[in-house]
């Protein structure tokens, strides 16, 4: 059984939640996000709280029941304060800049390596070697950060690359003679 299913959302004030069979939105300072939940759940309304339930006694009702509660919860935090993840760059020469709606990376290659910045998604350097990808979809900016940090993972050498700031990087010992 759900630990986290069982306890309702709580909806602060400044953000409006709408629910249309099995498709929530939700509304606030941040903009408007919308997701469509399996029909494994019932949800429902009271006041300044939105719960789930499950359907049925089946496992995949069950399991549904508190990714459903989830995905609501992400839905009303992010319309109301957003998400940030932290993005830190190990390297000599290596550095992050913006230009325009563009972030430019020059990370040992060739050539330097340019991403365009989705819709939805804000990001800031307020260092060469500091990235902030911050919105209010908690997935995409996520999703994001994940394809920036793909560009150049860290080593486990010297450590090098583009990293997580609360990440840690297992070292290994180099070659020996």
């Amino acid at each position: 059984m759900s630990r986290i299913g069982k306890n309702p959302v709580a909806v602060p004030s400044g953000v409006t939640v709408d629910i249309a069979g099995q498709r929530v939105t939700a509304k606030g300072k941040l903009g408007q996000i919308s997701v469509d939940l399996g029909n494994e759940v019932e949800i429902g309304r009271e006041a300044d709280k939105v719960w789930v339930k499950p359907r049925g006694d089946g496992p995949r009702a069950r399991t549904m029941w508190g990714t459903a509660r989830a995905l609501i919860q992400n839905l009303v935090v992010g319309v109301n304060q957003g998400f940030t993840i932290n993005l830190e760059i190990v390297g000599v020469g290596y550095r992050a800049a913006l230009d325009g709606k563009t972030l430019v990376l020059q990370l040992g290659y060739s050539h330097e390596v340019r991403f365009p910045i989705p819709e939805g998604i804000t990001i800031r350097c307020d260092r060469p070697t500091m990235i902030a990808v911050s919105g209010a979809d908690r997935q995409k900016v996520g999703q994001v950060a994940a394809i920036i940090r793909g560009y150049r993972k860290p080593e486990p050498y010297k450590g090098k690359g583009i990293k997580y700031a609360n990440e840690y990087i297992l070292r290994k010992e180099g070659k020996k003679k």
